[in-house]
């Protein structure tokens, strides 16, 4: 006679996985709010001023280019774009795992994207501040950047619209809005959560402004998840065409090494790539700092270095396809391109870039390594390295060698050019310091809501 045993649905089974330990509902709000309402730890003001000291570096390195003029760039001729357009791409791929954790993966009803979502999404909106910093000054003369608005003048100056630079202007400001109501939205009922559990009127102030009267009542809840579906579904194209049209800088000019169709699926796949990358970098650190492995666990780092992995393979893929169709076109100029990349002067960074990309990545393979931590923080940050480094070789390499020997060059980045770009970092890292301490680095209604006492039927046996 067979006994009765309990049917466990097989979506409670995948639960479980999200949230380890006997966390409670109540538990995960005090362990997402308490840094808020607690003394800044040690090493937070310690991290903060740290970053802050480097921001300042970008602010005087800023200054001193409006002084001097963008001759103190290591700017010259035949190479006419360094290391401002290298970091633009660079900032704005690092930029598109945030939407893409939040948007698609919320689309496609990805579970494990609960914990790592508002973590990500921030990250994203304080890469595109730090990428927009490059155009803005890359254009020279700062204070008459208002004749790049389409506005009636005595200079009759009007933008070019089939430039896919004023393209960029579009898409990455389009971006950046949508990406920063995508997170605010979500961000209101855990504000509402900090609002009520806040202790000083200063903080019930602030943060009751930021909830916008959030009761979580019915209706609410309604609307809210009808804002963050539609704002999902208008932020998932962005994904695709942000960096489609950043790679339409280069694909749309007739320069060997850039005229090719295969750059835009190519650039998306590298944000993708570098992106991720970034995400598990900090959110390593993080998960041991604010103590929230039960939270931030070991499966969603391992689903995201399968996708650097996937990710990857795609970025592969692309060099060789690159090789391929410079031979098999027939064009000298093209062929040559994609042999000075691999032997020429910048052969140190092709090859850097290669084994950054293609070859390190080649570990998520086993599981193993995909689960562990040193491992996966590593491979991360070598990743990053490897994705800057080929944003400088599309640049530079494609470049430095024109079609007569007599204009070829070599570039070399003034100390203004490496200081702006550390400086950066500097502010990326003060946003991103004011963040943890301010603001829930955790989506804690989402996180709830996949745990398995959300689930109506948990606990019942038939």
């Amino acid at each position: 006679m067979l006994r009765n045993k309990p049917i466990i649905n097989q979506t409670v089974l995948e639960r479980v996985e999200l949230v380890q330990g006997n966390a409670t509902f109540k538990g995960i709000t005090d362990t997402v709010v308490q840094p808020i309402m607690g003394r800044p730890p040690k090493w937070w003001q310690i991290g903060l001023t740290a970053a802050f000291s480097v921001l300042l570096l970008l602010v005087a390195m800023l200054s001193y280019l409006v002084y001097e003029g963008v001759g103190v760039w290591g700017l010259n001729n035949p190479v006419g774009w360094g290391f401002a357009i290298v970091n633009f791409v660079f900032w704005v791929g690092i930029g598109h795992a945030g939407t893409l954790i939040s948007a698609i993966l919320f689309l496609f009803r990805q579970k494990w994207r609960t914990a790592i979502n508002r973590f990500a999404e921030a990250m994203t909106i304080f890469a595109v501040i730090c990428a927009l910093i490059f155009p803005a000054f890359h254009i020279g003369r700062v204070w008459v950047a208002y004749w790049l608005f389409p506005i009636p003048n005595s200079m009759s100056m009007w933008p070019n619209f089939r430039s896919p630079l004023l393209w960029d202007v579009f898409a990455v400001s389009t971006y950046f809005i949508v990406s920063l109501l995508f997170w605010y939205v979500g961000l209101v009922p855990d504000l509402a959560t900090v609002r009520d559990k806040a202790k000083t009127k200063v903080k019930k102030f602030w943060y009751g402004i930021l909830a916008m009267g959030w009761t979580g009542a019915n209706r609410h809840w309604q609307h809210y998840e009808r804002a963050y579906l539609l704002l999902a579904a208008l932020a998932t194209p962005l994904v695709l065409s942000v960096h489609s049209i950043v790679s339409f800088d280069f694909a749309v000019s007739q320069l060997p090494g850039w005229h090719t169709t295969i750059f835009p699926p190519y650039f998306v796949a590298g944000a993708i790539f570098s992106g991720f990358a970034m995400v598990v970098t900090l959110m390593v650190i993080c998960r041991k700092l604010f103590k929230m492995e039960h939270i931030m666990t070991i499966h969603h780092l391992e689903c995201m270095n399968m996708i650097i992995l996937a990710t990857g393979m795609m970025v592969g893929y692309a060099y060789g396809m690159e090789f391929f169709m410079a031979w098999f076109s027939g064009y000298k100029y093209e062929a040559f391109a994609f042999i000075n990349r691999a032997t020429g002067p910048y052969a140190w960074a092709y090859w850097i870039m290669i084994s950054c990309n293609v070859i390190s990545p080649q570990l998520f393979w086993f599981k193993r390594l995909r689960r562990s931590i040193p491992v996966m923080f590593v491979v991360s940050i070598f990743v990053n390295i490897g994705m800057w480094f080929e944003r400088f070789v599309i640049t530079i390499t494609s470049l430095h060698r024109d079609f007569l020997p007599s204009s070829w060059g070599y570039y070399t980045p003034t100390w203004v050019d490496v200081c702006t770009f550390i400086g950066t970092f500097g502010l990326f890292f003060t946003l991103f310091m004011i963040f943890l301490k301010f603001l829930p680095i955790i989506a804690i209604s989402e996180v709830k809501a996949v745990m398995p006492e959300a689930d109506p039927h948990y606990g019942e046996e038939h």
